[in-house]
Protein backbone atom coordinates (compact mmCIF):
# COMPACT_ATOMS: atom_id res chain seq x y z
CA UNK A 1 0.00 0.00 0.00
CA UNK A 2 1.59 3.31 -0.98
CA UNK A 3 2.34 5.70 2.04
CA UNK A 4 0.79 8.40 1.67
CA UNK A 5 2.68 12.21 2.50
CA UNK A 6 1.95 16.14 2.75
CA UNK A 7 3.28 15.53 -1.02
CA UNK A 8 1.21 13.07 -2.70
CA UNK A 9 -2.50 14.66 -0.93
CA UNK A 10 -1.15 17.79 -3.19
CA UNK A 11 0.08 19.99 -0.50
CA UNK A 12 2.37 23.39 -2.42
CA UNK A 13 5.89 23.61 -2.08
CA UNK A 14 6.09 26.72 0.44
CA UNK A 15 4.00 24.82 2.70
CA UNK A 16 5.50 21.38 2.26
CA UNK A 17 9.18 23.51 3.26
CA UNK A 18 7.42 24.73 6.34
CA UNK A 19 5.75 21.64 7.75
CA UNK A 20 9.92 20.21 7.31
CA UNK A 21 10.81 22.74 9.45
CA UNK A 22 8.30 22.27 12.18
CA UNK A 23 9.21 18.13 11.61
CA UNK A 24 5.94 17.61 10.65
CA UNK A 25 6.07 14.61 8.39
CA UNK A 26 3.17 11.73 8.35
CA UNK A 27 -0.53 13.08 7.74
CA UNK A 28 -3.08 12.85 10.15
CA UNK A 29 -6.83 10.92 9.34
CA UNK A 30 -8.47 14.62 8.87
CA UNK A 31 -5.71 15.75 6.76
CA UNK A 32 -5.56 12.89 4.31
CA UNK A 33 -9.22 12.74 4.25
CA UNK A 34 -10.14 16.18 3.91
CA UNK A 35 -6.78 18.18 2.13
CA UNK A 36 -7.70 16.90 -1.47
CA UNK A 37 -11.58 17.28 -1.37
CA UNK A 38 -10.57 21.00 0.30
CA UNK A 39 -7.84 21.77 -2.89
CA UNK A 40 -10.08 20.40 -5.44
CA UNK A 41 -12.73 23.01 -3.93
CA UNK A 42 -15.56 20.61 -2.14
CA UNK A 43 -17.47 21.95 0.90
CA UNK A 44 -16.64 19.59 3.72
CA UNK A 45 -18.33 18.90 6.89
CA UNK A 46 -14.94 17.56 9.05
CA UNK A 47 -16.18 15.48 12.17
CA UNK A 48 -13.08 15.80 14.02
CA UNK A 49 -12.44 16.35 18.07
CA UNK A 50 -9.67 19.00 19.10
CA UNK A 51 -5.84 18.46 18.48
CA UNK A 52 -6.55 15.73 15.31
CA UNK A 53 -4.80 18.23 12.77
CA UNK A 54 -7.75 20.52 11.20
CA UNK A 55 -6.26 23.68 11.55
CA UNK A 56 -3.39 22.16 8.88
CA UNK A 57 -5.89 20.87 6.61
CA UNK A 58 -7.97 23.79 5.93
CA UNK A 59 -4.56 25.98 6.32
CA UNK A 60 -3.08 23.79 3.41
CA UNK A 61 -6.41 25.27 1.21
CA UNK A 62 -6.51 29.09 2.10
CA UNK A 63 -3.09 29.29 1.27
CA UNK A 64 -3.12 27.35 -2.36
CA UNK A 65 -5.84 29.91 -2.91
CA UNK A 66 -4.74 33.06 -0.75
CA UNK A 67 -2.80 35.83 -3.71
CA UNK A 68 -1.21 38.62 -1.32
CA UNK A 69 -2.25 42.03 -1.53
CA UNK A 70 -5.36 41.01 -3.11
CA UNK A 71 -7.85 41.37 -0.19
CA UNK A 72 -9.21 39.58 2.15
CA UNK A 73 -9.52 35.62 0.65
CA UNK A 74 -10.00 33.74 3.10
CA UNK A 75 -11.85 34.23 6.29
CA UNK A 76 -12.00 31.91 9.35
CA UNK A 77 -14.64 31.57 11.94
CA UNK A 78 -13.68 30.60 15.63
CA UNK A 79 -15.56 31.11 18.92
CA UNK A 80 -13.09 32.22 21.37
CA UNK A 81 -10.21 34.94 21.69
CA UNK A 82 -7.83 31.98 22.47
CA UNK A 83 -8.30 29.73 19.22
CA UNK A 84 -8.27 32.82 17.36
CA UNK A 85 -4.56 33.22 18.52
CA UNK A 86 -4.00 29.73 17.63
CA UNK A 87 -5.45 29.47 14.28
CA UNK A 88 -3.92 32.73 13.02
CA UNK A 89 -0.72 31.73 14.78
CA UNK A 90 -0.20 28.58 13.13
CA UNK A 91 -1.50 29.52 9.48
CA UNK A 92 1.08 32.34 9.56
CA UNK A 93 3.71 28.87 10.98
CA UNK A 94 2.45 27.13 7.77
CA UNK A 95 2.86 30.50 5.27
CA UNK A 96 6.21 31.62 6.58
CA UNK A 97 7.38 30.94 2.74
CA UNK A 98 4.64 32.19 0.76
CA UNK A 99 4.15 35.83 1.60
CA UNK A 100 0.91 36.94 2.93
CA UNK A 101 -1.17 38.63 5.56
CA UNK A 102 -3.09 36.67 8.29
CA UNK A 103 -4.80 39.23 10.82
CA UNK A 104 -6.42 38.20 13.98
CA UNK A 105 -9.66 39.41 14.69
CA UNK A 106 -11.31 39.24 18.68
CA UNK A 107 -12.80 41.38 21.37
CA UNK A 108 -10.17 42.60 24.54
CA UNK A 109 -8.23 44.09 22.44
CA UNK A 110 -7.54 47.40 20.62
CA UNK A 111 -9.79 47.75 17.46
CA UNK A 112 -7.55 50.46 16.43
CA UNK A 113 -4.77 48.24 15.95
CA UNK A 114 -7.48 45.83 13.89
CA UNK A 115 -8.39 48.70 11.67
CA UNK A 116 -4.83 49.46 10.80
CA UNK A 117 -4.04 45.90 10.00
CA UNK A 118 -6.79 44.69 8.39
CA UNK A 119 -6.26 47.41 5.39
CA UNK A 120 -3.75 44.93 4.22
CA UNK A 121 -5.24 41.65 5.12
CA UNK A 122 -5.11 38.63 2.77
CA UNK A 123 -6.65 35.56 5.88
CA UNK A 124 -8.96 36.76 8.46
CA UNK A 125 -9.18 34.82 11.67
CA UNK A 126 -11.85 36.14 14.10
CA UNK A 127 -14.78 35.73 16.59
CA UNK A 128 -18.25 36.08 15.19
CA UNK A 129 -18.43 39.39 17.93
CA UNK A 130 -15.59 41.61 17.16
CA UNK A 131 -16.01 41.03 13.17
CA UNK A 132 -19.88 42.02 13.33
CA UNK A 133 -18.44 45.31 15.07
CA UNK A 134 -15.99 45.77 12.35
CA UNK A 135 -18.80 44.88 9.65
CA UNK A 136 -20.86 47.78 11.53
CA UNK A 137 -18.48 50.01 11.52
CA UNK A 138 -17.46 49.39 7.88
CA UNK A 139 -13.83 48.75 8.86
CA UNK A 140 -13.42 45.85 7.02
CA UNK A 141 -13.94 44.42 3.22
CA UNK A 142 -15.33 41.11 2.92
CA UNK A 143 -16.52 40.90 -1.02
CA UNK A 144 -13.72 39.33 -1.89
CA UNK A 145 -13.87 36.44 0.05
CA UNK A 146 -13.30 33.18 -1.70
CA UNK A 147 -13.08 30.63 0.97
CA UNK A 148 -15.01 30.34 4.71
CA UNK A 149 -14.10 28.17 7.63
CA UNK A 150 -16.34 27.47 10.66
CA UNK A 151 -13.97 26.05 12.94
CA UNK A 152 -15.09 24.44 16.50
CA UNK A 153 -18.48 25.15 14.79
CA UNK A 154 -20.61 23.35 17.29
CA UNK A 155 -19.07 25.28 20.22
CA UNK A 156 -19.69 28.47 18.65
CA UNK A 157 -23.63 27.71 18.26
CA UNK A 158 -23.79 26.51 21.89
CA UNK A 159 -22.54 29.63 23.07
CA UNK A 160 -25.42 31.41 21.06
CA UNK A 161 -23.45 32.88 17.86
CA UNK A 162 -25.95 31.12 14.93
CA UNK A 163 -27.45 34.51 14.59
CA UNK A 164 -23.66 36.24 14.30
CA UNK A 165 -22.52 33.68 12.09
CA UNK A 166 -25.69 33.95 9.48
CA UNK A 167 -25.32 37.62 9.63
CA UNK A 168 -21.41 37.16 8.51
CA UNK A 169 -22.15 34.55 6.19
CA UNK A 170 -24.86 37.20 4.62
CA UNK A 171 -22.03 40.15 4.11
CA UNK A 172 -19.64 37.41 2.15
CA UNK A 173 -20.22 36.33 -1.52
CA UNK A 174 -22.28 33.43 -2.19
CA UNK A 175 -19.82 32.05 -4.51
CA UNK A 176 -17.39 30.60 -2.12
CA UNK A 177 -16.03 27.57 -0.39
CA UNK A 178 -17.16 26.52 2.72
CA UNK A 179 -15.40 24.46 5.06
CA UNK A 180 -17.16 24.11 8.50
CA UNK A 181 -15.28 21.37 11.26
CA UNK A 182 -17.17 20.41 14.16
CA UNK A 183 -16.67 17.60 17.01
CA UNK A 184 -20.47 16.90 16.66
CA UNK A 185 -22.99 17.26 13.83
CA UNK A 186 -26.66 17.94 14.47
CA UNK A 187 -29.33 20.80 15.35
CA UNK A 188 -27.75 23.99 14.11
CA UNK A 189 -25.14 22.22 12.11
CA UNK A 190 -27.71 20.69 10.22
CA UNK A 191 -29.49 24.23 9.42
CA UNK A 192 -25.96 25.91 8.24
CA UNK A 193 -25.25 23.05 5.73
CA UNK A 194 -28.84 22.88 4.20
CA UNK A 195 -28.90 27.00 4.02
CA UNK A 196 -25.21 28.15 3.62
CA UNK A 197 -23.19 24.73 1.82
CA UNK A 198 -23.51 23.27 -1.72
CA UNK A 199 -23.29 19.49 -1.83
CA UNK A 200 -20.69 19.81 1.11
CA UNK A 201 -18.50 16.14 1.24
CA UNK A 202 -18.97 14.87 5.20
CA UNK A 203 -15.90 13.35 6.26
CA UNK A 204 -15.10 11.70 9.61
CA UNK A 205 -12.37 10.24 11.77
CA UNK A 206 -11.49 7.93 14.91
CA UNK A 207 -12.35 9.61 17.79
CA UNK A 208 -8.82 11.37 18.40
CA UNK A 209 -8.81 9.97 22.25
CA UNK A 210 -7.89 6.37 22.95
CA UNK A 211 -10.63 4.85 25.07
CA UNK A 212 -8.32 2.19 25.76
CA UNK A 213 -5.95 4.32 27.32
CA UNK A 214 -8.56 6.17 28.85
CA UNK A 215 -9.31 5.34 32.39
CA UNK A 216 -12.74 7.40 33.65
CA UNK A 217 -13.86 7.27 37.60
CA UNK A 218 -15.89 8.84 39.82
CA UNK A 219 -15.77 9.48 43.31
CA UNK A 220 -18.55 10.30 45.90
CA UNK A 221 -18.11 13.33 48.29
CA UNK A 222 -19.79 15.71 50.03
CA UNK A 223 -20.20 19.13 48.97
CA UNK A 224 -18.15 20.68 52.32
CA UNK A 225 -15.25 18.01 51.78
CA UNK A 226 -14.83 18.01 47.70
CA UNK A 227 -12.55 20.78 47.89
CA UNK A 228 -10.03 18.84 50.60
CA UNK A 229 -10.59 15.63 47.99
CA UNK A 230 -9.24 17.59 45.15
CA UNK A 231 -6.58 19.07 47.07
CA UNK A 232 -5.65 15.27 47.76
CA UNK A 233 -5.14 14.11 44.83
CA UNK A 234 -3.27 16.49 43.38
CA UNK A 235 -0.71 16.35 45.54
CA UNK A 236 -0.94 12.53 45.57
CA UNK A 237 0.35 12.82 42.05
CA UNK A 238 3.32 14.01 40.90
CA UNK A 239 4.16 14.09 37.00
CA UNK A 240 2.22 15.41 33.84
CA UNK A 241 -0.62 18.30 33.40
CA UNK A 242 -3.30 18.89 35.27
CA UNK A 243 -6.66 20.30 33.95
CA UNK A 244 -9.78 21.00 36.39
CA UNK A 245 -12.85 22.07 34.44
CA UNK A 246 -15.40 23.73 37.16
CA UNK A 247 -18.98 25.58 35.63
CA UNK A 248 -18.26 29.26 36.74
CA UNK A 249 -16.01 31.84 36.79
CA UNK A 250 -16.37 32.01 40.61
CA UNK A 251 -15.45 28.67 41.17
CA UNK A 252 -12.40 28.62 39.10
CA UNK A 253 -11.30 31.61 40.94
CA UNK A 254 -12.10 29.57 44.42
CA UNK A 255 -10.54 26.18 43.46
CA UNK A 256 -7.32 27.85 41.86
CA UNK A 257 -6.26 30.70 44.89
CA UNK A 258 -7.01 28.44 47.54
CA UNK A 259 -5.05 25.32 45.78
CA UNK A 260 -2.23 28.04 45.52
CA UNK A 261 -2.77 28.50 49.60
CA UNK A 262 -2.36 24.44 49.60
CA UNK A 263 1.46 24.25 47.73
CA UNK A 264 -0.09 23.59 44.93
CA UNK A 265 0.93 25.57 41.68
CA UNK A 266 -2.57 26.28 39.77
CA UNK A 267 -4.11 29.21 37.84
CA UNK A 268 -7.28 29.80 37.33
CA UNK A 269 -8.59 30.90 33.28
CA UNK A 270 -12.00 32.02 32.19
CA UNK A 271 -13.82 34.69 30.10
CA UNK A 272 -13.41 37.19 32.64
CA UNK A 273 -9.12 38.14 32.22
CA UNK A 274 -8.15 40.11 30.10
CA UNK A 275 -6.63 38.36 26.54
CA UNK A 276 -3.28 39.30 27.42
CA UNK A 277 -3.68 37.59 30.94
CA UNK A 278 -4.99 34.66 29.28
CA UNK A 279 -2.51 33.92 26.63
CA UNK A 280 0.63 34.27 29.29
CA UNK A 281 -1.47 31.47 31.58
CA UNK A 282 -2.06 29.23 28.61
CA UNK A 283 1.57 29.83 27.17
CA UNK A 284 2.82 29.05 30.74
CA UNK A 285 1.05 25.40 30.85
CA UNK A 286 2.26 24.69 27.25
CA UNK A 287 5.88 24.94 28.35
CA UNK A 288 5.05 23.15 31.66
CA UNK A 289 5.80 25.93 34.05
CA UNK A 290 1.92 25.64 35.73
CA UNK A 291 0.92 22.21 37.30
CA UNK A 292 -2.98 22.66 36.81
CA UNK A 293 -4.79 24.58 34.77
CA UNK A 294 -8.38 25.27 36.72
CA UNK A 295 -10.62 26.73 34.28
CA UNK A 296 -14.44 26.90 32.22
CA UNK A 297 -15.22 24.79 29.43
CA UNK A 298 -15.75 28.34 27.08
CA UNK A 299 -11.93 29.32 28.52
CA UNK A 300 -10.47 25.97 27.64
CA UNK A 301 -12.52 24.54 24.74
CA UNK A 302 -10.74 24.01 21.38
CA UNK A 303 -7.64 24.99 22.21
CA UNK A 304 -4.51 22.03 21.54
CA UNK A 305 -3.29 21.41 24.94
CA UNK A 306 -0.68 18.42 24.71
CA UNK A 307 0.19 16.44 27.42
CA UNK A 308 -2.55 16.69 29.61
CA UNK A 309 -2.18 13.49 32.14
CA UNK A 310 -5.43 13.76 34.30
CA UNK A 311 -8.22 15.69 33.63
CA UNK A 312 -10.76 16.36 36.81
CA UNK A 313 -14.07 17.52 36.82
CA UNK A 314 -14.86 19.18 40.18
CA UNK A 315 -18.06 20.67 39.13
CA UNK A 316 -20.12 17.88 37.02
CA UNK A 317 -21.37 19.55 33.30
CA UNK A 318 -24.89 19.43 32.49
CA UNK A 319 -24.68 17.06 29.86
CA UNK A 320 -22.82 14.12 27.78
CA UNK A 321 -21.16 15.80 25.00
CA UNK A 322 -19.60 18.55 27.55
CA UNK A 323 -18.31 15.69 29.55
CA UNK A 324 -16.93 13.70 26.07
CA UNK A 325 -15.17 17.27 25.13
CA UNK A 326 -13.68 17.74 29.14
CA UNK A 327 -12.36 14.49 29.00
CA UNK A 328 -11.09 14.45 25.53
CA UNK A 329 -8.22 16.15 26.79
CA UNK A 330 -6.22 13.22 27.83
CA UNK A 331 -5.03 9.88 26.47
CA UNK A 332 -4.17 11.47 23.21
CA UNK A 333 -1.04 10.27 20.96
CA UNK A 334 -0.68 6.77 22.15
CA UNK A 335 -0.49 8.28 26.09
CA UNK A 336 -2.20 7.00 28.86
CA UNK A 337 -5.03 9.14 30.83
CA UNK A 338 -7.44 9.91 33.36
CA UNK A 339 -10.67 11.66 34.13
CA UNK A 340 -11.86 11.94 37.37
CA UNK A 341 -15.28 13.51 38.30
CA UNK A 342 -15.85 14.67 42.00
CA UNK A 343 -19.51 13.54 42.42
CA UNK A 344 -21.64 15.41 45.23
CA UNK A 345 -24.79 15.28 46.46
CA UNK A 346 -25.87 18.82 44.24
CA UNK A 347 -24.31 16.49 41.45
CA UNK A 348 -26.93 13.22 40.73
CA UNK A 349 -28.93 14.30 38.39
CA UNK A 350 -26.73 15.86 35.75
CA UNK A 351 -24.36 12.89 36.14
CA UNK A 352 -27.06 10.17 35.75
CA UNK A 353 -27.35 11.68 32.42
CA UNK A 354 -23.71 11.43 31.52
CA UNK A 355 -23.44 7.37 32.68
CA UNK A 356 -26.24 6.66 30.75
CA UNK A 357 -24.65 7.10 27.90
CA UNK A 358 -20.87 6.10 28.98
CA UNK A 359 -20.27 2.95 30.12
CA UNK A 360 -16.45 3.05 30.59
CA UNK A 361 -16.99 5.47 34.03
CA UNK A 362 -16.49 3.34 37.00
CA UNK A 363 -16.96 3.89 40.68
CA UNK A 364 -13.70 4.47 42.69
CA UNK A 365 -13.69 5.15 46.68
CA UNK A 366 -12.37 7.75 47.95
CA UNK A 367 -9.24 7.51 49.72
CA UNK A 368 -8.50 9.25 53.23
CA UNK A 369 -7.64 12.76 53.43
CA UNK A 370 -6.92 15.38 55.60
CA UNK A 371 -9.45 19.01 55.91
CA UNK A 372 -8.05 21.36 53.43
CA UNK A 373 -7.14 25.08 54.31
CA UNK A 374 -9.59 27.35 53.03
CA UNK A 375 -8.42 31.04 52.98
CA UNK A 376 -10.49 32.47 49.87
CA UNK A 377 -14.04 33.08 49.68
CA UNK A 378 -16.05 33.82 47.01
CA UNK A 379 -18.25 35.89 49.10
CA UNK A 380 -15.62 37.69 51.04
CA UNK A 381 -17.78 37.19 54.17
CA UNK A 382 -15.76 35.99 57.02
CA UNK A 383 -16.65 33.50 60.04
CA UNK A 384 -19.17 30.94 60.39
CA UNK A 385 -19.08 27.12 58.55
CA UNK A 386 -19.68 27.20 54.95
CA UNK A 387 -20.54 24.45 52.21
CA UNK A 388 -18.90 25.26 48.75
CA UNK A 389 -21.41 24.65 46.48
CA UNK A 390 -21.10 24.32 42.92
CA UNK A 391 -22.25 27.56 42.01
CA UNK A 392 -19.28 28.91 43.97
CA UNK A 393 -21.77 30.57 46.54
CA UNK A 394 -20.89 29.04 50.10
CA UNK A 395 -24.16 28.28 52.67
CA UNK A 396 -24.46 28.24 56.04
CA UNK A 397 -25.75 24.05 57.15
CA UNK A 398 -27.20 23.17 60.46
CA UNK A 399 -25.16 19.65 61.47
CA UNK A 400 -28.66 17.80 60.19
CA UNK A 401 -28.70 19.27 57.16
CA UNK A 402 -24.76 17.87 56.19
CA UNK A 403 -25.52 14.91 54.29
CA UNK A 404 -23.22 11.90 55.46
CA UNK A 405 -20.15 11.05 53.08
CA UNK A 406 -20.68 8.08 51.20
CA UNK A 407 -24.46 7.90 51.20
CA UNK A 408 -25.03 8.70 47.69
CA UNK A 409 -23.19 6.19 46.20
CA UNK A 410 -25.57 3.51 46.16
CA UNK A 411 -28.42 5.96 44.72
CA UNK A 412 -26.16 6.50 41.64
CA UNK A 413 -24.79 3.40 40.69
CA UNK A 414 -27.83 1.52 40.94
CA UNK A 415 -30.15 4.04 39.02
CA UNK A 416 -27.43 4.51 36.36
CA UNK A 417 -27.82 0.53 35.92
CA UNK A 418 -31.26 0.05 35.40
CA UNK A 419 -31.33 3.33 33.13
CA UNK A 420 -28.49 1.21 31.24
CA UNK A 421 -30.68 -1.93 30.76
Amino acid sequence: MKKVTFRSLGVIKPILDSLEKQNIITPTEIQAKTIPLILEGKDIIGGSKTGSGKTLAFSCGIIKKTTHRKGIQSLVLVPTRELAEQVGNAIRKFSKFEKMDTVKVYGGVSIERQIRDLKSADIVVATPGRLLDHINRNTIRLDRVRLLVLDEADMMLDMGFLRDVEKIIQAIPKRRQTLLFSATVDGDIEHLEEKYMRNPVTVSVEQFVDSSKLSQRYMDVTSKEKFSLLVHLLKKEKTGLIMVFCNTRRNTDFVAKNLQSNGIQSVAIHGGLTQSKRKQILDDFHKGKTYALICTDVAARGLDIKDVSHVYNYDVCKDAKQYIHRIGRTARAGKDGKAITLLSERDHEDFSKIMRVNEDLEFEERPHFKQAEITFRPSGRRGGRFNHSRSGRPSRRSNAQRPRSNSNHSHISNSSRHQRR
